[in-house]
């Protein structure tokens, strides 16, 4: 396919700590446009975004209801890059996520030029990107190891059920439905890309205490406040605000962080801190006074103590939570078993008023049920002396 146009969705708030280097990795990988909604932003968020619709690649609007509506709200922006502004392909983002493609050497542009629009969507692995905690600070230089550890260990050791799931991206649709948390669509996929083409999802969901609590308090707050949303026990937000409100959320996000020299399932990527530091230096950046800051080589960080506290801490945490899990699916399932023992009963029920009206209403039909009742006994009972 000879030049895609590739139009990205962002739903952001107070994420201002990260989203100029975002904005600025996408657009330089060949992202056309940037359509963002920002939820009500409170850090600076949105007069950056403001900075950056200056350059005519991003487009912002506002959805202020802290309500975790992200389907409607994302599902109405990819159906605007398609319908707007002619979006072939459709990325669906958070703030702290970071698209490449896995050949070195090609951008996202050259990655979709090589990918044929009939496969219709296709899913691209998310991996969290970690390193040296932080209470606040610059986070790129510090988060360049990717988390590979086996997946059926997280939960013991960090309090985490698995590695992130995998984000859907899709072609153009004028009515596309895309699902909570980005990870699906309503459009067929009828295959995966070339392994040549391949896109992954670096993904910086720790960058520092002070980012990771109001990020916390924010996602929680808003499920809080929106009823019809029924999180899972294992939904990572809800657990890490339940963290929070126990007052333990700081030990668990330290215990996520590997050592200074990180051992098996680790692995060093550079690439988005090599990307962000070459539009710098090679003075491409559209707005460079809004990245620099977030490339500084300075933090606040945490002594060996506080960490050697933080896992001991969470080595009494981690079991209780495993507990609660548990009771919370074993109380889940046995309301549903009850609740689907009782919407059959009601529907037998409204069956059995159903056919009393029907009889009610046509007499002659009551006789024949009758008649048939008793010719089908005359006959079970025949059946019974001469067998």
């Amino acid at each position: 396919m000879r030049d895609p146009k590739i139009v990205m969705t962002l739903m952001v708030r107070d994420e201002a700590d990260i989203v100029a280097a975002m904005i600025e990795h996408h657009l330089a990988q060949g992202v056309d446009l940037v359509i963002v909604t920002d939820n009500g932003s409170v850090d600076g968020t949105r007069e950056i975004l403001e900075d950056y619709a200056g350059t005519g690649r991003l487009e912002v609007h506002d959805y202020l209801a802290h309500d975790k509506n992200q389907t409607a709200v994302v599902s109405g922006m990819a159906s605007r890059a398609a319908t707007v502004h002619g979006a072939t392909w459709v990325l669906n983002a958070d703030a702290d996520e970071f698209f490449l493609a896995r050949t070195p050497g090609l951008t996202l542009k050259d990655a979709f030029t090589g990918i044929p629009t009939g496969i219709g969507s296709f899913h691209a692995p998310v991996v969290n990107m970690t390193g040296e905690p932080a209470r606040r600070g610059a986070a790129f230089g510090r988060l360049v190891w990717r988390d590979e550890r086996e997946e059926s260990t997280l939960m013991e050791t960090v309090a985490l059920h698995a590695h992130p799931s995998a984000d859907a991206v899709h072609v153009g649709k004028a009515d596309v439905t895309v699902q909570q948390g980005n990870h699906g669509v309503d459009i067929p996929s009828m295959g995966a890309p070339d392994d040549r083409f391949a896109i992954e999802v670096l993904h910086f969901p720790w960058r520092t205490y002070e980012q990771y609590s109001t990020k916390i308090v924010n996602t929680g707050r808003s499920y809080d406040a929106n009823p019809t949303l029924n999180p899972s026990p294992r939904h990572h937000g809800m657990r890490d605000y339940r963290f929070w409100k126990a007052g333990v959320l700081e030990p668990l996000y330290l215990v996520r962080h590997p050592a200074a020299e990180p051992g098996d399932g680790f692995t060093k990527d550079e690439r988005v801190l090599a990307s962000l530091r070459g539009l710098l230096d090679g003075g491409t950046a559209l707005r460079p006074e809004r990245l620099a800051p977030l490339l500084e080589a300075t933090w606040d960080g945490y002594s060996d103590d506080e960490r050697t506290r933080a896992a001991e801490l969470a080595r009494i945490v981690i079991p209780l939570e495993i507990e609660h899990i548990e009771a919370s699916t074993r109380w889940r399932d046995l309301y549903r078993g009850e609740a689907a023992v009782r919407r059959r009963a009601e529907q037998e029920r409204d069956a059995a008023v159903a056919e009393r009206d029907r009889l009610a209403r046509n007499p002659e039909a009551r006789v024949r049920r009758a008649a048939g009742r008793l010719v089908r006994g005359v006959r079970q009972r025949l059946g019974a002396l001469l067998g």
